[in-house]
């Protein structure tokens, strides 16, 4: 019979990266500063993000585990066979395909790069309770260390690399709101309109970055009732006169995900809507100038509270206002730390990518029903910030159709 591997290496074609080496390389040096501050023979990460941020490589997981080994000499990405050579072109450092004749095999290929009795660092947030033990077992670890608070903070602050990209992408998520504009009209569906922004956005990105993997831009396009919530999925929902929208766009390059979210309106908008829609842009606009240096997000969060109190709004508030931006999806990668909750004390610093989106959601049957949102996505400079979202928000560009 064959002899078959527990592991190997299979490295064919070019290298493609969604950065330079450098940016690699510097990311590392952060890293291996955090693991010897900490006292860390080997990080073996599991997350998307974290895998991602530090090689470049996004995986496609279907059920089968991946993994990143990070020592002080080593970076090597830890795939499935089903893959062959595709995470290899996409990561910095070296990369070893496991195989599945046998099981936990994906252990043993990491532990050929860790040996057996070190301290290691893990994603206490990502890895779970099976695979913590299976870690235990193969790697034998003289201590285990969370590691993941650590990165996060780290991916919080953004590279010149990561903030081109990030603005690149909102600008894509503009190309993908006013090809959503032009496709509202009475009597066409969310779907078809949803496709129209996908397309253009997909088409743009395509333009801008030849050598990018494709894959998970969406829109989330609602109607009337289905605006309610900020993550409804699209539905068949045929528009209506006078109905309220949203609409979101969603680009993601190279595991980069930017975002647009705006109200709108199909041909009119009756006055109790109105007022709603103008009290939430005003907040939205309050809540921009507030992030600035220095600044703390559960303080930020108090004064966009404030502010809709005095307009009797607050109850109608759904979610925090807005969130940190980078190797980032619906699925991986958010960046807790840098949220804008009563919860989050972190003080923002230049380099921090942050969104502003205030949403009011007004019950059905209620004068103004629907749900209102507006989100732009800025970033914190040395002496303030700098808006990167373009599409305009309000009612004199939004009332289409």
């Amino acid at each position: 019979m064959t002899a078959r591997p527990q592991f190997y290496r299979f490295h064919q074609g070019a290298e493609v990266l969604p950065f330079a080496a450098s940016e690699y390389e510097a990311r590392l040096a952060g890293l291996r500063l955090i693991m010897a501050q900490q006292g860390l023979d080997a990080a073996v990460f599991t997350s998307m993000h974290n895998i991602a941020y530090y090689s470049g490589f996004l995986y496609c997981a279907f059920g089968r585990p991946y993994g990143l080994v990070v020592t002080q000499a080593d970076c090597v990405t830890i795939s499935a066979g089903i893959d062959a050579a595709q995470p290899w072109r996409r990561c910095y450092g070296d990369n070893i395909t496991y195989t599945d004749w046998e099981r936990d095999n994906y252990w043993r290929a990491i532990v050929s790069v860790t040996g057996q009795g070190r301290h290691v660092g893990y994603e206490g947030d990502h890895l779970t309770l099976l695979q913590h033990e299976k870690l235990k077992a193969f790697m034998a670890p003289t201590a285990m260390t969370d590691i993941a608070p650590a990165t996060m903070l780290q991916r919080m602050h953004k590279s010149q690399a990561e903030l081109d990209l990030i603005r690149a992408g909102a600008a894509v998520a503009d190309v993908g709101g006013f090809a959503i504009r032009d496709a509202i009209k009475p009597g066409t569906r969310e779907i078809d309109v949803a496709m129209a922004g996908r397309d253009a956005m997909e088409l743009e990105i395509a333009k801008r970055f030849p050598d990018a993997e494709y894959r998970d831009t969406w829109v989330w396009f609602q109607s009337g009732i289905n605006t309610d919530g900020a993550h409804n999925p699209v539905t068949s929902r045929v528009l209506e006169q006078g109905d309220i929208l949203s609409l979101n766009t969603f680009p993601m390059i190279n595991g980069y995900y930017t975002a647009l979210e705006r109200t709108l309106f199909v041909g009119e908008v009756d006055d109790a809507s109105l007022a709603i829609w103008e009290a939430n842009i005003a907040a939205h606009e309050y809540g921009m100038s507030l992030l600035v240096p220095g600044a703390k997000c559960s303080d930020v969060t108090a004064k966009i509270n404030a502010f809709f109190e005095e307009r009797d709004l607050l109850q109608y508030r759904t979610f925090g206002y807005g969130h940190s931006f980078g190797v980032l999806s619906h699925y991986y990668g958010r960046e807790a730390g840098l949220e804008l909750r009563e919860d989050i004390d972190t003080v923002l610093e230049p380099g921090m990518v942050i969104s502003m989106e205030p949403m009011l959601t007004i019950a059905e049957g209620q004068p103004g029903a629907g749900g209102y949102r507006e989100h732009d996505i800025l970033f914190v400079t040395e002496h303030g910030n700098e808006d990167i979202t373009r599409y305009p928000y309000g009612p004199e560009f939004n009332v289409v159709g």
